[in-house]
């Protein structure tokens, strides 16, 4: 079969899943499709050298002229799956997911048992954000390929999009197993394990996604979540610190901060937060970082620093001027007279 390039996995950090409440819950999932009412005729010897000229245009990265060839050929025999995937291919190509759906759906039907025409129509789906859909789709593809990689990772995907986390841990580990040396397995694997509260098992899959794919900035900050959930702070830090070495953004060196607050070394705190702020006046967290630092040295100097008091509290205000809706800064103003 030829590969298709945009026929990608979607591996996603738990970061991204999170706050997709309100998604309807997949109980179930139909069979395949009932096949169209309309007799499907095979494709004449003409058809299908036009079919292969179409391919060949695609894969070549003629998009319109495959486009142009492909509903040609349609328009003599419309029961051409093929036709229908490559039209479906070429617009996934162009992210034009709404016009790639009806495409792979249509090819779905007249082929049940095809799992190009169920697995585009599930990741045409998942594009859109249709995901109960997409869970199907998917499904049908692996009643033909159970152990397909990219199937089982993107299903897996979409029970975490959908917050089940219970339901995409088997299909997430599946893809693992088929294929050991997919970092994107590994690293949506962690993520669920992540949603799952199984830390443990998210650090090692964390670990071993990085092996395969390098230092990933996202990547290694969802492993800096994890073990500081596990109270990990040391190698937290560490890896806060190298991904602020990689990547020197706000968010790397406010994790930083908050890393060496709970290791009680605040003055590599503080400045981990300053850093942060520097390279991102309007990062809250880390305004909030430098405001708690500031009054923690006022309160240990027996609030004599009152430059630490300044600092803690034109801290905590522009934390609030960037983000309002912090009750628990707003009390801290009020509990010290900031």
């Amino acid at each position: 079969m030829t590969r298709r390039p945009w026929m990608t996995t979607i591996a996603v950090c738990a970061a991204f899943a999170a706050g997709l409440s309100g998604c309807k819950t997949v109980q179930e999932f139909p069979g395949p499709p009932e096949p169209p009412s309309i007799e499907v005729a095979e494709p004449s010897l003409v058809q299908i050298e036009q079919l292969e000229a179409a391919e060949t245009a695609k894969e070549l990265g003629e998009y319109d002229e495959a486009l142009r060839l492909f509903q040609e050929i349609l328009a003599e025999n419309p029961t051409i799956t093929t036709a229908y995937v490559g039209i479906g291919d070429v617009y996934m190509v162009k992210k034009d997911y709404e016009k790639a759906e009806p495409a792979y759906g249509r090819a779905a039907r007249l082929e049940p048992e095809n799992f190009d025409a169920q697995y585009g129509h599930g990741l045409a789906l998942q594009m859109l954000r249709r995901f109960v859909e997409a869970v199907r789709a998917y499904h049908r593809a692996l009643n033909i390929r159970p152990s397909d990689v990219k199937a089982n990772l993107n299903l897996a995907t979409v029970y975490l999009q959908l917050d089940e986390p219970d339901r995409a841990v088997s299909y997430a580990e599946q893809a693992v197993e088929a294929d050991p040396a997919s970092g994107p397995a590994r690293a949506n694997l962690g993520a669920i394990y992540e949603k799952l509260g199984r830390y443990d098992e998210a650090v090692e899959a964390y670990d071993a996604a990085l092996e395969l794919m390098g230092n990933q900035p996202r990547l290694m900050m969802n492993q800096i979540n994890v073990l500081a959930r596990q109270k990990r702070y040391r190698e937290a830090a560490n890896t806060a610190l190298a991904l602020a070495r990689i990547e020197p953004a706000a968010e790397p060196y406010e994790r930083l901060g908050w890393c060496y607050f709970k290791l009680k070394e605040y003055d590599k705190s503080i400045e981990a937060y300053r850093t942060a702020v520097n390279l991102d006046p309007t990062h809250w967290p880390a305004l909030n970082g430098v405001g708690v630092n500031s009054l923690n040295t006022w309160l240990l100097s027996s609030k004599r620093d009152t430059e630490a008091r300044l600092d803690a509290r034109e801290a905590f205000r522009q934390s609030l001027r960037v983000n309002p809706d912090q009750q628990r800064v707003v009390k801290l103003l009020l509990n010290y007279s900031l």
